[in-house]
């Protein structure tokens, strides 16, 4: 993993780094709770082999009171040069801190590191809080995908961002 991987976040109390195998059971805790796509531990774990995945997690240096480690994580795969974000999840008592922000930013930098010139996600048409997220970092709608969610069953608005080495 590149240095832009592994990083403090100032007054975050937190660090950007690889999800291991370790931290999967709190990312599909996250999962679980915040109403994303169930992927699953097997799933997740299959991907933390893969050489074109970009998995990070938001990590605390100790537990919390409740014993948890993780605050967030993100999950992408580079495709050619285009980085597709499958999965980006906060705990509901962490959000509206900045963490998916820090987790987007620093998974596009290493989409860009490693080739990216593109990112592509798609996002429940309900979801405004997640959209709102994406419109700051740039991406736009391009697309919808007709009931493309189940449980409930919603469509998808596809966002997409070109990628530069400043982003």
């Amino acid at each position: 993993m590149s240095r832009v991987g592994r990083a403090r976040v100032e007054g975050g109390g937190y660090e950007i780094v690889p999800m291991s195998a370790h931290d999967l059971l709190e990312v599909v805790e996250i999962e679980e709770t915040t109403g994303l796509s169930r992927w699953g531990w097997d799933s997740y774990h299959a991907e933390l082999v893969r050489p074109e995945a970009i998995m990070l997690v938001a990590r605390r240096a100790r537990a919390d009171a409740t014993g948890k480690f993780l605050k967030g994580f993100f999950a992408a795969r580079l495709g050619a040069d285009e980085l597709h974000i499958n999965n980006i999840g906060v705990r509901e008592r962490e959000r509206r801190k900045g963490i998916a922000c820090e987790l987007l930013r620093r998974g596009l930098l290493l989409g860009i590191e490693r080739g990216a010139h593109a990112a592509l996600l798609e996002v429940r048409a309900g979801n405004v809080a997640a959209q709102s997220l994406y419109a700051s970092q740039g991406f736009e709608v391009v697309g919808r995908r007709r009931n493309y969610y189940h449980d409930p069953a919603e469509d998808a608005l596809v966002m997409s961002k070109q990628l530069r080495a400043e982003t």
